[in-house]
């Protein structure tokens, strides 16, 4: 028998993935979605279609549902808490919604875990925006992207928090508090502060999941609006090399419980948004579309580079797929599921 996995957020990018590898293996898999966003319906039939052996659940309900949510935990092992509002754009708009759902909804999920005979352990998806703009290193400006010179190796996990949107603030106050799970309840937890994680299945939009995005954009040649001046760099990762750190994660939780780790390409896997991005998507479309320019958004950070060091120490992990191999993939992904990106509004 294989374990059994609560995946809230289950029909989105990565929860999906993850679905889909752990239905892969015959473990039993919750998936506790909401439906919300657009395509995550065919996310759903996609998931099911690897259900091979019956051992798929799917729960249509919100994390700030506390009885659905209590419902689901009740009989799981181990938990990937997914489900959240992902926009910076999103909070600014409806900033009580954006709590409610990522700092709300997150305790919810701590407070089922703390009641439940299970006891099962939580890998939390928290977010590089904790740190703020980071607006107090120094920036140097280069051809194609800036650079921290002064952090060669990323920011790691002792940078302070400098929340400064909604959004920061709700996704930091969910891993503080998954943090304390461990402190005070003895619920086995790991907090990811996941930089850019790219992939199949990733439907994103001008406000989340700007890899994805723009490379839709481009492939479909569509106009594309880019905020700031496109030299933003930010670390790179494959969705499944991130799985592969929830996986062993679950597997040495033991050793790793109370654990926050910094998670991203590292600064071997970095692009800048547009200047380096657009150029390496060029051979494979041919021509790049009609780029404009607006300002800067709130706490845009110019560099976020992940420091990787403790998470492949302690974890032994390491990303595999380089960013130009990770780009072709998706590339060929988009391409061969462009009814699917036409599903979604993209």
């Amino acid at each position: 028998m294989g374990r059994s996995i609560l995946i809230t957020g289950g029909a989105g990018f990565i929860g999906a993935n993850y679905a889909r590898r752990r239905l892969g293996v015959g473990d039993r898999v919750v998936v506790f979605d909401n439906l919300s966003r657009p395509g995550s319906d065919r996310n759903l039939q996609w998931i099911r279609a690897g259900d091979r052996h019956g051992r798929l659940q799917v729960v249509v309900a919100d994390v700030r549902d506390r009885t659905a949510v209590d419902e689901a935990v009740r009989s799981v092992d181990e938990i990937v808490h997914l489900a959240g509002q992902v926009s910076v754009v999103e909070s600014l708009r409806d900033p009580v919604a954006d709590f409610d759902v990522n700092a709300g909804g997150t305790l919810n999920v701590i407070d089922a875990a703390r009641r439940s005979p299970h006891r099962p352990a939580i890998v939390y998806a928290s977010t590089n925006k904790v740190y703020g703009s980071l607006e107090g290193y120094r920036i140097v400006e280069h051809t194609s992207r800036h650079l921290i010179p002064d952090l060669p190796f990323g920011i790691d996990e002792d940078v302070p928090f400098d929340v400064l949107t909604p959004y920061a603030c709700s996704k930091g106050a969910g891993d503080l508090y998954v943090q304390d799970a461990w402190s005070s309840f003895q619920i086995p937890t790991v907090v990811f502060r996941q930089s850019c994680i790219y992939g199949p299945r990733q439907l994103g939009c001008e406000e989340q999941g700007w890899v994805s995005w723009l490379v839709a954009a481009t492939v479909t040649g569509r106009k594309i609006t880019v905020f700031g001046d496109g030299k933003q760099v930010r670390d790179l990762l494959w969705v499944d090399d991130l799985l592969d750190a929830y996986d062993l994660a679950f597997a040495k939780i033991d050793e790793v419980a109370g654990s926050v780790f910094n998670i991203g390409g590292g600064p071997e896997l970095t692009l800048s948004i547009w200047e380096e991005l657009g150029p390496l998507l060029k051979p494979w479309v041919g021509s790049l579309p009609e780029v404009s320019y607006r300002p800067w958004r709130p706490s845009d950070q110019r560099v976020f580079v992940s420091d990787v060091r403790r998470v492949s120490r302690v974890l032994g992990w390491h990303p595999r797929v380089d960013v130009k191999d990770g780009l072709a993939q998706l590339v060929v992904w988009i391409r061969d599921h462009l009814d699917l990106l036409e599903t979604a509004s993209l």
